[in-house]
């Protein structure tokens, strides 16, 4: 069967879906070329404050790419290099998503689904999740933007123990490697990870956007960041009408109610 993607809204949250239980949602071709329209969809809508990640079911995450399709899609270097150009532009919409992204992991988390996961901005699990990048298991070479999403969060040596030994690592442990933001019983992860959008979510829209443009700056060298993006970016959110409820929510000793303008 072939997989989906979907995406849904419930109340300021939406939901970015990857359906395919036959194969632990293994991300097909299909499903890699649709993730960049499904995330701007959700991107431009205003309803929603926050992005959540998931899998469908309860057995995984995204246990990776579709090997299945390899043969087809990945023989040769010149379909290797379309199809490494397709899923960087899925983790490219992802980050680019200007609202908070959160990843909310179970089961299997693997391969593309790690590179996946590492597009959001945070990432929670359940005690059941298992994460690992198997590419040396495979012989494929690893491109390029994932190991630099990897390196940024966990640092080079960690990063290349991950890549090197190909192993799994549970939740527990992926956790203190820098992986994970935090790990909950499988049974409470979702309302733990809903609890956790719903608190982002009441926070101030254009405080949130400016704060994830400035972090993306500066992860550039200091030659190439756009000082003048983050500066009207922290300028916006001050001429805001959100910024004038917010100090009088605050004098007033109520809680806000944020418009994101």
């Amino acid at each position: 069967m072939p997989g989906r993607i979907e995406t849904r809204i419930d109340n300021e949250l939406g939901w970015l879906v990857f359906d395919h239980p036959e194969r632990r949602n293994a991300i097909d071709l299909a499903m890699w070329e649709a993730i960049p329209e499904a995330a701007k969809r959700l991107d431009a809508d205003e309803a929603v404050r926050v992005v959540v990640l998931r899998g469908a079911g309860e057995v995984a995450f995204v246990s990776g790419a579709d090997i299945s399709e390899f043969e087809r899609t990945r023989a040769g270097a010149e379909n290797a290099a379309s199809y490494e150009a397709t899923t960087a532009r899925a983790f490219e919409a992802i980050a680019a998503v200007a609202k908070p992204v959160l990843a909310m992991i179970h089961g299997f988390c693997v391969g593309g689904g790690m590179a996946t996961a590492l597009a959001a901005d945070l990432r929670y699990a359940a005690d059941d999740a298992v994460l690992a990048i198997p590419a040396a298991r495979l012989g494929l070479g690893y491109h390029a933007s994932g190991v630099e999403a990897l390196v940024r969060l966990v640092g080079p040596a960690t990063a290349k123990e991950v890549l090197f030994t190909a192993r799994r690592y549970p939740a527990a442990e992926a956790r203190e490697l820098g992986l994970l933001n935090g790990v909950f019983p499988k049974a409470e992860l979702e309302d733990r990870v809903r609890e956790i959008a719903a608190g982002i979510a009441g926070n101030a829209p254009l405080t949130l956007r400016s704060v994830k443009t400035t972090t993306r700056e500066l992860e550039r060298p200091p030659d190439e960041r756009d000082e003048g993006a983050v500066r009207a970016a922290i300028q916006r959110c001050f001429e805001s009408e959100d910024y004038r409820e917010g100090v009088r929510a605050f004098l007033e000793k109520r809680p806000p109610d944020f418009r994101g303008r």
